[in-house]
Protein backbone atom coordinates (compact mmCIF):
# COMPACT_ATOMS: atom_id res chain seq x y z
CA UNK A 1 0.00 0.00 0.00
CA UNK A 2 1.34 3.55 -0.57
CA UNK A 3 0.57 6.46 0.84
CA UNK A 4 -1.18 9.07 -1.91
CA UNK A 5 0.80 11.92 -0.87
CA UNK A 6 4.37 11.27 -1.99
CA UNK A 7 3.25 9.53 -4.97
CA UNK A 8 0.75 12.18 -5.73
CA UNK A 9 2.93 15.44 -5.01
CA UNK A 10 5.96 13.49 -7.34
CA UNK A 11 4.04 12.64 -10.42
CA UNK A 12 0.85 15.33 -10.95
CA UNK A 13 1.53 18.35 -8.64
CA UNK A 14 2.75 20.23 -12.00
CA UNK A 15 -0.83 19.27 -13.27
CA UNK A 16 -2.91 20.76 -10.79
CA UNK A 17 -2.97 24.33 -12.10
CA UNK A 18 -4.39 23.76 -15.25
CA UNK A 19 -7.79 21.99 -14.03
CA UNK A 20 -8.19 24.66 -11.30
CA UNK A 21 -10.96 26.53 -13.59
CA UNK A 22 -12.35 22.90 -13.54
CA UNK A 23 -12.66 23.39 -9.86
CA UNK A 24 -14.27 26.70 -9.19
CA UNK A 25 -17.24 25.42 -11.55
CA UNK A 26 -17.82 22.36 -8.78
CA UNK A 27 -19.43 24.70 -6.72
CA UNK A 28 -22.31 25.50 -8.93
CA UNK A 29 -22.69 21.99 -10.07
CA UNK A 30 -23.59 21.26 -6.26
CA UNK A 31 -25.91 23.61 -6.12
CA UNK A 32 -27.61 21.91 -9.53
CA UNK A 33 -27.36 18.30 -8.00
CA UNK A 34 -28.89 19.06 -4.90
CA UNK A 35 -32.13 20.83 -6.56
CA UNK A 36 -32.19 17.82 -8.70
CA UNK A 37 -31.87 15.23 -6.53
CA UNK A 38 -34.48 17.17 -3.79
CA UNK A 39 -36.80 14.48 -3.77
CA UNK A 40 -34.33 11.29 -4.55
CA UNK A 41 -33.50 8.43 -2.38
CA UNK A 42 -30.85 5.79 -2.87
CA UNK A 43 -31.98 3.35 -3.64
CA UNK A 44 -31.30 0.25 -5.33
CA UNK A 45 -32.09 0.67 -9.44
CA UNK A 46 -30.98 -3.23 -12.01
CA UNK A 47 -27.75 -1.43 -12.37
CA UNK A 48 -27.06 -2.80 -9.41
CA UNK A 49 -29.49 -5.87 -8.28
CA UNK A 50 -29.05 -6.96 -12.08
CA UNK A 51 -26.54 -10.44 -11.17
CA UNK A 52 -23.42 -10.75 -12.57
CA UNK A 53 -22.77 -12.48 -15.96
CA UNK A 54 -20.37 -15.00 -14.34
CA UNK A 55 -18.90 -15.35 -10.42
CA UNK A 56 -16.86 -13.16 -8.94
CA UNK A 57 -15.02 -12.72 -5.72
CA UNK A 58 -15.12 -9.47 -3.79
CA UNK A 59 -13.42 -8.11 -0.97
CA UNK A 60 -12.37 -4.45 1.30
CA UNK A 61 -9.49 -3.20 -0.04
CA UNK A 62 -6.89 -0.17 1.89
CA UNK A 63 -5.69 1.45 -1.41
CA UNK A 64 -4.32 4.52 0.42
CA UNK A 65 -3.71 6.48 2.96
CA UNK A 66 -4.99 10.11 3.22
CA UNK A 67 -3.97 12.30 5.94
CA UNK A 68 -3.09 9.36 8.27
CA UNK A 69 -6.63 8.15 7.45
CA UNK A 70 -6.51 4.34 5.45
CA UNK A 71 -9.03 4.74 2.50
CA UNK A 72 -11.05 1.27 1.76
CA UNK A 73 -12.64 0.54 -1.49
CA UNK A 74 -14.28 -2.55 -2.70
CA UNK A 75 -12.31 -4.73 -5.08
CA UNK A 76 -13.76 -7.31 -7.25
CA UNK A 77 -12.44 -9.35 -9.65
CA UNK A 78 -13.52 -12.97 -11.98
CA UNK A 79 -13.31 -16.10 -10.39
CA UNK A 80 -11.07 -18.13 -11.21
CA UNK A 81 -8.82 -15.75 -13.12
CA UNK A 82 -5.37 -14.89 -12.16
CA UNK A 83 -5.73 -11.06 -11.38
CA UNK A 84 -2.16 -9.77 -12.85
CA UNK A 85 -3.45 -11.30 -16.36
CA UNK A 86 -6.89 -8.84 -15.81
CA UNK A 87 -7.35 -5.34 -16.98
CA UNK A 88 -8.29 -2.88 -14.12
CA UNK A 89 -10.89 -0.56 -13.82
CA UNK A 90 -11.59 1.95 -11.11
CA UNK A 91 -15.20 2.82 -10.08
CA UNK A 92 -16.19 5.80 -9.25
CA UNK A 93 -19.40 6.64 -6.85
CA UNK A 94 -22.23 8.93 -7.25
CA UNK A 95 -22.94 11.39 -4.27
CA UNK A 96 -24.58 9.15 -2.30
CA UNK A 97 -20.98 7.91 -1.86
CA UNK A 98 -19.47 4.17 -1.55
CA UNK A 99 -22.72 2.39 -0.68
CA UNK A 100 -23.86 -1.53 -1.06
CA UNK A 101 -25.56 -0.48 -4.56
CA UNK A 102 -21.92 0.64 -5.93
CA UNK A 103 -19.93 -2.14 -4.73
CA UNK A 104 -22.51 -4.48 -6.55
CA UNK A 105 -22.26 -2.55 -9.76
CA UNK A 106 -18.56 -2.98 -9.50
CA UNK A 107 -18.89 -6.39 -9.16
CA UNK A 108 -21.30 -6.60 -12.05
CA UNK A 109 -18.42 -5.00 -14.00
CA UNK A 110 -16.11 -7.12 -12.69
CA UNK A 111 -17.46 -10.09 -13.83
CA UNK A 112 -17.29 -8.61 -17.34
CA UNK A 113 -13.54 -9.45 -17.50
CA UNK A 114 -12.00 -6.47 -15.06
CA UNK A 115 -10.55 -6.27 -11.89
CA UNK A 116 -12.64 -3.17 -10.74
CA UNK A 117 -11.88 -0.88 -7.82
CA UNK A 118 -15.02 1.16 -6.29
CA UNK A 119 -13.11 4.08 -4.48
CA UNK A 120 -14.47 6.18 -1.54
CA UNK A 121 -13.88 9.86 -2.20
CA UNK A 122 -15.92 10.02 1.24
CA UNK A 123 -13.50 8.43 3.00
CA UNK A 124 -15.84 6.05 5.03
CA UNK A 125 -19.30 8.38 4.76
CA UNK A 126 -21.85 7.43 2.84
CA UNK A 127 -25.44 9.73 2.48
CA UNK A 128 -29.37 8.42 2.60
CA UNK A 129 -30.62 11.68 2.08
CA UNK A 130 -29.97 14.79 -0.06
CA UNK A 131 -28.86 17.07 2.55
CA UNK A 132 -26.14 14.57 3.71
CA UNK A 133 -25.19 13.85 0.28
CA UNK A 134 -24.63 17.61 -0.62
CA UNK A 135 -22.41 18.53 2.20
CA UNK A 136 -20.44 15.55 1.67
CA UNK A 137 -20.19 16.66 -2.25
CA UNK A 138 -19.22 20.38 -0.90
CA UNK A 139 -16.00 18.89 1.39
CA UNK A 140 -14.85 16.77 -1.74
CA UNK A 141 -15.19 19.39 -3.77
CA UNK A 142 -13.22 21.98 -0.86
CA UNK A 143 -10.17 19.54 -1.03
CA UNK A 144 -9.88 18.91 -4.51
CA UNK A 145 -6.73 17.71 -4.76
CA UNK A 146 -7.11 15.05 -1.93
CA UNK A 147 -10.24 13.48 -4.21
CA UNK A 148 -7.71 13.72 -7.37
CA UNK A 149 -5.07 12.09 -5.22
CA UNK A 150 -7.37 8.93 -4.24
CA UNK A 151 -7.79 8.62 -7.84
CA UNK A 152 -3.98 8.72 -8.55
CA UNK A 153 -3.96 6.49 -5.66
CA UNK A 154 -5.97 4.28 -6.94
CA UNK A 155 -4.55 3.97 -10.07
CA UNK A 156 -1.60 3.06 -8.36
CA UNK A 157 -2.62 0.10 -6.61
CA UNK A 158 -4.24 -1.13 -9.93
CA UNK A 159 -1.36 -0.61 -12.41
CA UNK A 160 1.83 -0.79 -9.27
CA UNK A 161 0.70 -2.62 -6.45
CA UNK A 162 -1.66 -5.50 -8.29
CA UNK A 163 0.44 -5.57 -11.16
CA UNK A 164 -2.02 -4.70 -13.82
CA UNK A 165 -1.24 -3.52 -17.65
CA UNK A 166 -3.95 -1.28 -18.41
CA UNK A 167 -6.43 0.54 -16.27
CA UNK A 168 -9.94 2.50 -17.20
CA UNK A 169 -12.06 4.80 -14.80
CA UNK A 170 -16.21 4.94 -14.90
CA UNK A 171 -17.83 6.95 -12.83
CA UNK A 172 -21.63 8.45 -12.44
CA UNK A 173 -22.88 11.49 -11.73
CA UNK A 174 -20.22 13.31 -9.37
CA UNK A 175 -18.43 10.19 -10.35
CA UNK A 176 -18.70 10.98 -14.00
CA UNK A 177 -17.27 14.53 -13.16
CA UNK A 178 -14.48 12.99 -11.18
CA UNK A 179 -13.72 10.25 -13.99
CA UNK A 180 -13.29 13.18 -16.60
CA UNK A 181 -10.72 15.09 -13.74
CA UNK A 182 -9.13 12.20 -12.96
CA UNK A 183 -8.18 11.67 -16.95
CA UNK A 184 -7.24 15.10 -17.36
CA UNK A 185 -4.75 14.51 -14.43
CA UNK A 186 -3.46 11.13 -15.54
CA UNK A 187 -3.79 11.14 -19.77
CA UNK A 188 -0.80 8.85 -19.74
CA UNK A 189 -2.05 6.27 -17.61
CA UNK A 190 -5.51 5.89 -17.85
CA UNK A 191 -6.56 3.67 -21.05
CA UNK A 192 -10.38 4.36 -21.32
CA UNK A 193 -12.88 6.83 -19.66
CA UNK A 194 -16.22 6.33 -19.62
CA UNK A 195 -18.23 9.83 -18.49
CA UNK A 196 -22.07 9.03 -17.23
CA UNK A 197 -23.70 12.50 -17.02
CA UNK A 198 -20.98 14.14 -15.22
CA UNK A 199 -19.64 17.71 -15.30
CA UNK A 200 -17.60 18.35 -18.41
CA UNK A 201 -16.03 21.30 -20.21
CA UNK A 202 -15.05 22.60 -23.80
CA UNK A 203 -11.62 24.11 -22.80
CA UNK A 204 -9.34 22.73 -25.94
CA UNK A 205 -6.53 23.65 -23.79
CA UNK A 206 -7.43 21.41 -20.80
CA UNK A 207 -9.09 18.91 -23.19
CA UNK A 208 -5.86 19.02 -25.75
CA UNK A 209 -3.93 16.50 -22.84
CA UNK A 210 -6.51 13.71 -23.31
CA UNK A 211 -5.00 10.55 -24.65
CA UNK A 212 -7.12 7.70 -24.32
CA UNK A 213 -10.34 6.69 -25.87
CA UNK A 214 -13.59 8.75 -24.04
CA UNK A 215 -17.07 7.38 -24.30
CA UNK A 216 -20.02 9.65 -22.59
CA UNK A 217 -23.53 9.11 -21.35
CA UNK A 218 -26.28 12.36 -21.20
CA UNK A 219 -29.75 12.99 -20.53
CA UNK A 220 -31.62 15.20 -22.60
CA UNK A 221 -33.85 16.60 -19.93
CA UNK A 222 -30.59 17.44 -17.31
CA UNK A 223 -30.22 20.89 -15.74
CA UNK A 224 -26.65 19.94 -13.98
CA UNK A 225 -25.03 19.22 -17.37
CA UNK A 226 -27.37 20.73 -20.02
CA UNK A 227 -27.07 19.02 -23.84
CA UNK A 228 -25.54 22.71 -24.89
CA UNK A 229 -23.06 22.04 -22.39
CA UNK A 230 -22.71 18.59 -23.93
CA UNK A 231 -22.84 19.19 -27.64
CA UNK A 232 -19.75 21.87 -26.90
CA UNK A 233 -17.90 18.84 -24.90
CA UNK A 234 -18.28 16.67 -28.28
CA UNK A 235 -17.39 19.51 -30.45
CA UNK A 236 -14.14 20.66 -29.01
CA UNK A 237 -12.94 16.37 -28.33
CA UNK A 238 -14.06 16.29 -31.95
CA UNK A 239 -12.68 19.15 -33.75
CA UNK A 240 -9.13 18.00 -31.08
CA UNK A 241 -9.47 15.04 -33.06
CA UNK A 242 -10.05 12.73 -30.20
CA UNK A 243 -11.45 9.13 -29.71
CA UNK A 244 -14.85 10.13 -28.38
CA UNK A 245 -18.03 8.53 -28.57
CA UNK A 246 -20.71 10.85 -26.16
CA UNK A 247 -24.44 9.99 -26.92
CA UNK A 248 -27.59 11.74 -25.84
CA UNK A 249 -30.33 9.78 -24.58
CA UNK A 250 -33.96 11.01 -25.73
CA UNK A 251 -36.44 11.36 -22.61
CA UNK A 252 -33.92 10.83 -19.67
CA UNK A 253 -33.40 12.84 -17.03
CA UNK A 254 -30.04 13.46 -15.41
CA UNK A 255 -29.31 9.73 -13.02
CA UNK A 256 -31.15 7.78 -15.90
CA UNK A 257 -28.54 5.15 -15.18
CA UNK A 258 -27.18 5.17 -11.98
CA UNK A 259 -27.29 2.13 -9.44
CA UNK A 260 -28.80 4.56 -6.89
CA UNK A 261 -31.91 6.51 -7.49
CA UNK A 262 -35.59 7.16 -8.67
CA UNK A 263 -34.60 8.95 -12.18
CA UNK A 264 -33.80 5.00 -13.41
CA UNK A 265 -34.55 4.58 -17.04
CA UNK A 266 -33.98 0.87 -17.58
CA UNK A 267 -34.33 1.36 -21.61
CA UNK A 268 -31.45 3.96 -21.86
CA UNK A 269 -29.79 2.27 -18.81
CA UNK A 270 -29.55 -0.77 -20.31
CA UNK A 271 -28.32 0.92 -23.79
CA UNK A 272 -25.78 2.48 -21.92
CA UNK A 273 -24.43 -0.57 -20.56
CA UNK A 274 -23.97 -2.30 -23.50
CA UNK A 275 -22.04 0.45 -24.89
CA UNK A 276 -20.12 0.86 -21.83
CA UNK A 277 -18.91 -3.24 -21.74
CA UNK A 278 -18.41 -2.68 -25.66
CA UNK A 279 -15.99 -0.08 -25.37
CA UNK A 280 -14.31 -1.27 -22.21
CA UNK A 281 -13.65 -4.46 -23.86
CA UNK A 282 -12.69 -2.67 -27.20
CA UNK A 283 -9.74 -0.60 -24.99
CA UNK A 284 -8.92 -2.88 -22.30
CA UNK A 285 -8.70 -6.29 -22.89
Amino acid sequence: MRIYNSYFLSCFILTLLPLANLWAEDADLAAKTAIVHAGDEPVATPAATKAPTARVNSRAAIYTTIDGQKVEGWLAWPAGKEMGSTPGLIVIHEWWGLNENIKQTSERLAAEGYVTLAVDLYRGETAEIPKTAMKLMQSLNAEAEAGVGNLAAAYDYLHNTMGLEKVGIVGWCLGGRWSLLASLELPENIDATVIYYGGVTNDKQQLATLQMPILGHFASKDPIVPPDTVIAFRDALNELGKDANVYIYPDTKHAFANPSGLSYNADAAEQAWLRTTGFLKKNLQ
